[in-house]
């Protein structure tokens, strides 16, 4: 049964629940901030968040293996698909499971959330579309990953929908400022999209699958990177400046010095192998980010 289980494990990839996560943490840490809160909602935001995650990473390797660009030799961890421990039918099968289970946990949570029944309409149809984009990333005859949207549908997804879509399930109320930490924290997860495709820059070549950094060369990658974690850094202080006046609201500063090692690591590193530890580096350095923010946000 172990031996089952794990290719499943990989081809979740929950280490990506985290960064995932943590953008709702900072949705509803905003909403808490204005005093409006509930616990339940939060609960559900997170369960459907995470089941949404876990759709992408799955329809993520459907579309790569259908089209052969994540194959035995690339850098990357291996899953469950390319070691022949997964079928393309157990995993079509696993995609319609966790369809199935996002609209259930979805709709627990707009039936909780929502006061009207327009409310309830226009948030089912953000969902089918947060699920038609998990879907369409790597999946059909022109995935929008394939032609260097991805870090649109990133900055979108994990930062616009994350942060803005929780606090007003929390707050009913969508103040404009907001943007300012939803397309902040958006930001430091296009960063992690980044360095993974600057990691797979080669591959993706090779098998057509041109991303952004695929797009713009691996040199332009590097200062676009680093442009990524400056603006986003920028917008969290500018709000924190703003509206939340208290020196609490700048504890995220204290993962400025990783901000500084990662860009100086990515205009020094170039190598594939090399960029691989600058993943899991890039991913820790968002989610403490975000963390901060969320606990600053909570002390102001």
């Amino acid at each position: 049964m172990k031996i089952k289980l794990i290719p499943w494990i990989d081809s979740f990839r929950l280490k990506t629940l985290p960064l995932a996560l943590s953008a709702i943490l900072v949705g509803n840490a905003l909403a808490y901030w204005q005093q409006q809160f509930n616990i339940w909602v939060l609960s559900l935001t997170l369960i459907t968040a995470a089941l949404l995650q876990v759709l992408s990473n799955l329809a993520n390797d459907y579309g790569d293996a259908i089209k052969g660009a994540d194959k035995i030799d690339r850098m990357g961890p291996l899953r469950g698909i390319q070691q022949g421990l997964i079928t393309l039918k157990q995993l079509r099968m696993a995609l319609l499971i966790n369809v199935a289970l996002c609209l259930a946990s979805g709709c627990a949570l707009l039936i909780l959330a929502c006061d009207t029944y327009a409310e309830f309409g226009q948030f089912i149809l953000l969902g089918l579309l947060s699920i038609v984009a998990a879907m369409t990333y790597t999946i059909g005859k022109k995935p929008y990953g394939y032609i260097g949207l991805g870090d649109v549908s990133v900055l979108v997804f994990f930062g616009l929908v994350s942060i803005l879509g929780s606090y007003y399930l929390q707050t009913k109320q969508l103040p404009l400022f907001l943007m300012y930490p939803a397309i902040g924290c958006g930001l430091l997860s296009v960063a992690v999209l980044n360095i993974n495709n600057l990691r797979d820059i080669k591959s993706d070549k090779l098998h057509n699958k041109r991303t952004f950094i695929v797009l713009i060369g691996e040199k332009a990658g590097c200062y676009y990177h680093a442009a990524l974690l400056i603006l986003a850094f920028l917008l969290l202080a500018h709000f924190s400046f703003y509206y939340l006046h208290t020196i609490w609201s700048y504890l995220f500063l204290l993962a400025t010095p990783l901000v500084y090692q990662q860009i100086y690591s990515v205009f020094k590193f170039h190598s594939t192998k090399a960029m691989a530890p600058l993943l899991f580096a890039m991913v820790k350095l968002a989610m403490l980010t975000n963390i901060l923010y969320c606990l600053g946000i909570i002390l102001s």
